[in-house]
């Protein structure tokens, strides 16, 4: 299956819940039909209606007023009401591009996250992805205070084919990115992929615990960390967009990881992100496998949730 087609597969609840609503609420209003019938401008009950199908993917509020708005604004050009959101949505996520990172030998991604959003898999999937991108990633598992969340990074790093550094369960975490900076530089290793640990966002420890891994990183590797990764759950919706920009305050986020977005309807949220945050999303994933995480696409992603290229 190509990568496309794995998105389409992914996102086909987000399909149902977006697309196939919008379908209907063009045959109700008659913008589906000839190029005359789409010249009318949005009515009240319409607009609402548009706004309704767009909070239900999880779009958020500002986004949807934003799309709403310029949907209205675009009426008399003919389109349908799918094609004009399609397009905005298009354009809000290509408002939010990868920032340039700093390089660094070896390139060093610190990987940050609440439990239970997906992490440990996301990191599995990320080393095999740059694995066979022709990289040499090795994995830092520098979470050692969750019960079994070194042996289950050891399962992915296994399964990737990568190398991993660890430690034992309660040690420093800054240590163990010490040992896996000094371990990338003698074997050669070009990526640096860093497990932290996942407790609740508004804990003071992990500010604290993340500052110094930043500080260890920094000191062993020129402006390391390169890039900050945040993974979060796509079946959370909003709430996602709250712990997105206490991390971002913490942590220093330059881009997002969605998760699990096979198993949610709201995969309009990677349009409130860019929206809301202007952080970047930089990969999905679509599945359990350890080649369901997907390099992140606009254009792409756009396609997916109406099933069909552009």
């Amino acid at each position: 299956m190509g990568l496309f087609d794995k998105l389409k597969q992914g996102l086909q609840k987000t399909s149902q819940q977006l697309k196939d609503r919008l379908d209907r609420l063009d045959e109700m209003v008659g913008l589906g039909g000839t190029p005359d019938a789409r010249t009318r401008e949005i009515d009240v009950d319409t607009a609402e209606n548009l706004e309704e199908i767009l909070l239900m993917a999880d779009v958020g509020v500002a986004a949807t007023d934003e799309i709403v708005g310029a949907v209205k604004s675009r009426q008399r050009r003919g389109e349908s009401l799918r094609e004009l959101v399609k397009q905005e949505m298009l354009r809000v996520l290509e408002s939010s591009t990868p920032a340039s990172h700093p390089t660094g030998k070896p390139h060093v991604m610190l990987i940050v996250g609440v439990n239970g959003v997906g992490k440990t898999t996301t990191i599995g999937k990320l080393a095999n992805q740059l694995r066979l991108e022709g990289r040499t990633p090795l994995i830092c598992a520098a979470d050692t205070f969750r019960a079994a969340a070194v042996d289950q990074l050891q399962i992915w790093a296994d399964r990737a084919g990568v190398d991993i550094v660890r430690a034992k369960e309660g040690s420093d975490p800054a240590a163990v990115v010490f040992d896996a900076m000094t371990a990338a530089k003698s074997r050669q290793r070009d990526v640096v992929l860093v497990d932290t640990a996942g407790r609740l966002h508004t804990r003071t420890n992990l500010m604290n615990e993340l500052d110094k891994i930043r500080r260890v990183a920094s000191r062993e590797v020129a402006g390391a960390p390169h890039e900050v990764l945040l993974v979060l759950d796509a079946t959370v919706g909003q709430n996602g967009i709250a712990q997105a920009r206490e991390f971002t305050n913490v942590a220093g986020v330059t881009g997002i990881v969605l998760t699990k977005l096979d198993g949610t309807a709201k995969g309009g949220v990677a349009v409130a992100i860019a929206h809301d945050l202007k952080l970047p999303i930089r990969y999905v994933g679509v599945g359990e496998g350890v080649d369901d995480l997907l390099p992140f696409s606009p254009r792409e992603y756009v396609d997916a949730i109406f099933q069909e290229k552009w």
